[in-house]
Formats: C-alpha cells, sequence, structure tokens
C-alpha cells in the first residue's frame, strides 16, 4: 500500500456496486411501488456524493435527508431529483427551501401554515409532504390535527400535497401486531386528506405484506449492508469494508495483563497484536467486554482473533496466539466486511448497525469501487 493509504491506521473499503445491488434487491421486493432512498447522515457515514451518485445510476429518484443543510448538499449532486427534508421545514427558511427544490416534510400544523404562507407569497404551488404520527410517537401531526387539517381546503389549494406519510415502530418485527394498528391508523388519517402518494415503510417493513408499501418504499439500513431483522439471514450485500494496520506483535506472559485498567489477564503466554483502530476511529468502545455473541473479533489470516483488554481512541489489542500463519508489523485485519458484519459488530458493542456506520470515524482514507453507470 502506498501514499495516504499506506502511511494510515486503517482503510475504509466502499462497495458502490453492491450499494446498487441493494436498491435493485429492495426494489424489486416492494414492486410495483416504487422504492426511494435514506442518504440523511452523510449516506449512513458511506459519503453522500458517492452513494447519490451511484443510487441514480442504480434508478433512483427519490431521496430523503434529514436536514435543509444536507438537502442543498444533495441538490448540488443530484439536480433532478425528488428531495425530501425529514426534519420539517425550520422556522424561517421557505425561501431556502424553495431556493434549492427542496420538498418540506411538514410535522406540524404551523409548519403548513409557514408554507402555505410562502406559496401564496411567491405565487407557486410548490411540493412538500405531509407526516401522519401514526403511533412512533416522534414527529409528526395527530389524529386532531389531521382532524383540523382535513377541514381547511384553502390551505392545500395553496401548495402541492405530494406525499402523506408515517414511520413504522416495530417492522424489524413483522408478527407484531403494533404493524397491523399503525397501518390501520395511518389509513384512517391519510383519507382525510386530499388524494396523494403514500409512504409508510422502511427496510424491514419492505418485507412486510403488500398492504404496507403504498407508493413509495424508503429504505435505510439494507442499501447500506445491515440487516434489520435479528432471526433471518441478510439478503444484502456488505457495502462497508474496514481494514487496520498492525503496529506490534509482542509475546505476553501469563498473569500479566493486557489495556488501561488490567481488565484482562493472560491465562497462558498469549501472542497479542496491536492494531491501530480505536474510539477515535468509529470503532466502539463497548467492544471492549462484548454484550451477545462475543468475544467481539476481528478477522486475520483466515480465523477469527477476539478482542483483549479495553478499545482505547487508537489502538485495540488482539490474542492471535491460535492464528497459524505468521502476523507481523504492518499486515492488515478485518474489522468490519465479509467477515465481521457491521450487525457483529452491532451486536458485540450492544448497539445497531445505523450507529456503527454513521460513526465511522474521519482518519481512515476512502476507497470507492467504482459502480455500474
Amino acid at each position: 500500500m502506498r501514499g495516504e493509504t499506506g502511511r494510515a491506521g486503517g482503510v475504509l473499503s466502499i462497495d458502490l456496486g453492491a450499494l446498487q445491488q441493494n436498491y435493485l434487491t429492495l426494489r424489486k421486493q416492494v414492486a410495483p411501488s416504487d422504492c426511494g432512498a435514506s442518504v440523511k447522515a452523510d449516506a449512513y457515514g458511506i459519503g453522500m456524493e458517492a452513494a447519490a451518485k451511484a443510487l441514480q445510476a442504480a434508478g433512483c429518484r427519490t431521496y430523503f435527508v434529514a436536514l435543509p443543510e444536507e438537502g442543498k448538499r444533495l441538490r448540488g449532486i443530484l439536480d433532478n431529483a425528488h428531495i425530501y427534508v425529514l426534519g420539517g421545514l425550520f422556522r424561517g427558511e421557505a425561501r431556502f427551501y424553495s431556493d434549492h427544490r427542496l420538498r418540506p416534510v411538514l410535522n406540524q400544523l404551523d409548519e403548513i401554515d409557514e408554507w402555505a404562507g410562502w406559496c401564496s407569497e411567491t405565487r407557486r404551488k410548490l411540493p412538500a409532504a405531509i407526516h401522519i404520527e401514526s403511533g412512533i410517537n416522534r414527529l409528526g401531526l395527530g389524529e386532531s390535527d389531521i382532524q383540523r387539517l382535513a377541514q381547511r381546503s384553502d390551505v392545500f389549494a395553496r401548495f402541492e400535497l405530494a406525499l402523506v406519510m408515517s414511520h413504522l415502530a416495530k417492522a424489524d418485527e413483522p408478527d407484531d401486531e403494533f404493524n397491523r394498528w399503525q397501518l390501520e391508523r395511518f389509513n384512517k388519517m391519510r383519507r382525510l386528506l386530499p388524494d396523494a402518494l403514500a409512504s409508510l415503510a422502511n427496510t424491514p417493513g419492505a418485507f412486510l405484506p403488500s398492504a404496507y408499501h403504498f407508493d413509495l418504499v424508503r429504505p435505510g439500513i439494507g442499501l447500506y449492508g445491515g440487516n434489520p431483522f435479528s432471526d433471518r439471514p441478510s439478503v444484502f450485500r456488505p457495502v462497508v469494508q474496514l481494514h487496520a494496520r498492525v503496529l506490534q506483535v509482542k509475546s505476553t506472559a501469563a498473569g500479566e495483563n493486557v489495556g488501561y485498567g488490567g481488565t484482562w489477564r493472560a491465562k497462558r503466554e498469549t501472542l497479542v497484536a496491536v492494531v491501530a483502530a480505536g474510539y477515535g476511529d468509529g470503532y466502539p468502545r463497548q467492544c471492549s467486554s462484548s454484550r451477545e455473541g462475543g468475544p467481539a473479533s476481528v478477522w486475520v489470516k483466515g480465523k477469527f482473533a477476539p478482542l483483549i483488554g479495553r478499545v482505547s481512541m487508537d489502538m485495540i489489542t488482539v490474542d492471535v496466539t491460535d492464528i497459524a500463519e505468521q502476523i507481523g508489523r504492518g499486515d492488515m485485519v478485518e474489522l468490519m466486511g465479509m467477515h465481521v458484519t457491521v450487525d457483529n459488530l452491532a451486536r458485540w458493542a450492544g448497539t445497531i448497525p445505523y450507529e456503527i456506520l454513521t460513526r465511522l470515524g474521519s482518519r481512515y482514507p476512502r476507497l470507492y469501487s467504482a459502480f455500474d453507470s
């Protein structure tokens, strides 16, 4: 490895072809419904520009971001996409949304009034979405708000209702009755509004019956290789691979401690590899004492090797005693990828794949594979 990658502690490889394949898998799953894409948080940490261009080449035309500045950035990448801002209409920023052709997801009545007022002022019937609160109890208009809104035909004469949407709370538990209750609640409230495209399902919702798919499904984690279900194999290809450099290999005698706090003590003479990755790079500190299915491990020379001691800011320590092939300074180990999946890492850290991907550090050089155009 040369240049920047040769001087880095680790390398983040991003397979844009796999991203496209995951999108096509989801699109096929929900057909004939349309399939959009969530690219908020820098496309779940993999890089918005590269991800958006790959998804556009795969046929995606509708995108969701969290914040208006994310929307502006995306508009600079994709000129013709529909871009929805999930965080809603920020007070006093209607001009910003219209200048960058962003569609606010209107979450409350005063947002609706502000957007309708801006449309009247500029004499343009601009598109927006309305977000129904169907049970997750985060953003969105409740039933009483929808009933009040339904009586105000003047509002819908001033802006284009392009989408009515809500968000499933338990789609990753497909047999839970709460899903059916949310579906019924969403249908009840959206029927009070003018006809518009509808969207309810996220990645796991794409695998619920077709009644949940409506006109548009808006996946997130599945696009980036995460498995939304804990009880079934993933149908998605890994998008992110993270490899880190071995800094030193050393022998530790039985009875000696490794790492801060001396939380791990060798029961035998142990060969320890010190690897250049830590919580400063987004590697979870919680993997120091993995919570489920552990110990947390890396993949090196064709085998799993367990972490020992605490994860520090810049380093982890790994027991490579049982690795048959010799390991030395400069060798690379897989922290996440084809063998150590993002779901493995999330489980060991007691968190979710979303957090793992979006916390990937900025110290890694990023190597993007080509995508099909």
